[in-house]
């Protein structure tokens, strides 16, 4: 039977995000436009940093919300993560980043560190005085992460490291990494264990920043390992249990990477809504012309269902969290990273087209917006294995 009577269309909350999670949206895009959104052309022109970006974020407790409250964070559910991640991402990308990575970084402290390993490394984490990063791939192990080199070989009560990652986010300013490394060659992706790295460990440097296409103000760099002797309670869970650990992380982290995708393309689509309406040609502005509209139709089509899919994912992320079973959680996280970084391309593709030739120049942000879509195909597993983890895991 269908509810009826006043309160039907409140009782009816399953396809829409809660009041609170509206109000934290409305919170994080004003501070957003109004602390983020300034240096954005600056920090991508000059690809630097977004230090604003972080002092924003910090001052107001949004640059790792995921960390539960025991250990002094917000404590926020996937979906608020998703939404902080998505709202920062509709001004500047690269600023998406912070929140997004030190998910990434510290989840797999969360999911499988012990107790004393998270009191020490979250604290930091929440109160700010730290960022996290991840670090899996390798020159030689990209998609093929169970190929990697990087060993930990065990010394009395320390573990030494010796390797090099590669494509490694914010690397250089975080204080702290999540290192995959092999303890056991005989046994592939079971003989790969996972420990922190400290920025400050003995023996730890960095490459030169990578000269990207998009997300210039992220640092992506290499993170070389020269006999880095750290204490064996620095393993995050059992010996042997790092790739699954790494690949259970990315199950929850993926969502993260659609979300900024949906920012990127929600800001690419505000943007290219104002402008058509402003731009007049033939006598009339040209968001009045019915191919325009078309694409304008196309392109929130496209990211409306991207986005029902990403909170979609959001939701089983935090049953999965609180113990739940058989929410298909690989799936509809490789789904939503597919999708949405998909969609971001295609729509940002089409902002561009929609602004003509002043789309192709710096001197507004769609340019920009396009060129940061593009590493959401790639990251985190290109779409390509995506598909491949998808068919791999269809839903019952």
């Amino acid at each position: 039977m269908a509810p009826s009577g006043k309160n039907a269309a409140a009782d009816f909350d399953l396809y829409r995000p809660s009041e609170e999670h509206d109000m934290l949206r409305e919170s994080v895009r004003s501070l957003a436009e109004a602390k983020i959104a300034p240096f954005a052309a600056a920090v991508d022109e000059e690809a630097r940093f977004p230090q604003e970006a972080l002092d924003a974020l910090v001052a107001n407790d949004l640059h790792a919300v995921h960390v539960p409250e025991s250990y002094g964070g917000a404590g926020a559910d996937a979906l608020a993560t998703v939404i902080v991640i998505e709202e920062v991402a509709r001004v500047c990308a690269s600023s998406s980043l912070i929140p997004a990575v030190n998910k990434l970084g510290s989840l797999p402290v969360i999911l499988s560190g012990g107790e004393d390993l998270k009191k020490k490394y979250l604290a930091p984490l929440a109160k700010g005085d730290a960022m996290f990063s991840y670090c899996l791939s390798e020159p030689d192990a990209g998609s093929d992460a169970a190929g990697m080199k990087t060993k930990a070989v065990r010394d009395g009560d320390f573990y030494v490291l010796n390797g090099v990652k590669r494509w490694i986010t914010n690397a250089g300013v975080s204080d702290y990494y999540t290192v995959m490394a092999v303890t056991d060659p005989e046994k592939r992706s079971k003989g790969i264990s996972a420990f922190v790295v400290e920025k400050g460990d003995e023996g730890v440097s960095f490459g030169a920043p990578e000269k990207k296409l998009g997300i210039k103000g992220s640092p992506t760099r290499e993170v070389y390992l020269d006999n880095v002797r750290i204490p064996a309670d620095r393993m995050i869970g059992a010996e042997g249990t790092g790739f699954a650990t790494a690949m259970k992380t990315l199950d929850h982290t993926r969502i993260t990477i659609a979300a900024q995708a949906l920012g990127i393309a929600q800001g690419a689509l505000d943007y290219a809504k104002g402008y058509v309406q402003e731009r007049k040609q033939f006598g009339k502005p040209i968001g009045d012309f019915q191919g325009v509209q078309f694409m304008l139709a196309d392109m929130a089509m496209k990211l409306e269902a991207a986005r029902q899919l990403t909170y979609a994912a959001a939701a089983r992320s935090e049953r999965v969290s609180a113990g739940g079973k058989g929410e298909d959680l690989t799936f509809f996280g490789a789904a939503a990273k597919c999708y949405a970084s998909d969609a971001a391309m295609e729509i940002t593709t089409d902002a561009v087209q929609l602004l003509g030739g002043y789309g192709y120049t710096r001197d507004y942000p769609l340019e920009r917006m396009m060129r940061d879509a593009k590493i959401t195909q790639i990251y985190e597993g290109t779409n390509q294995v995506q598909r491949i983890v998808m068919a791999r895991n269809l839903p019952q």
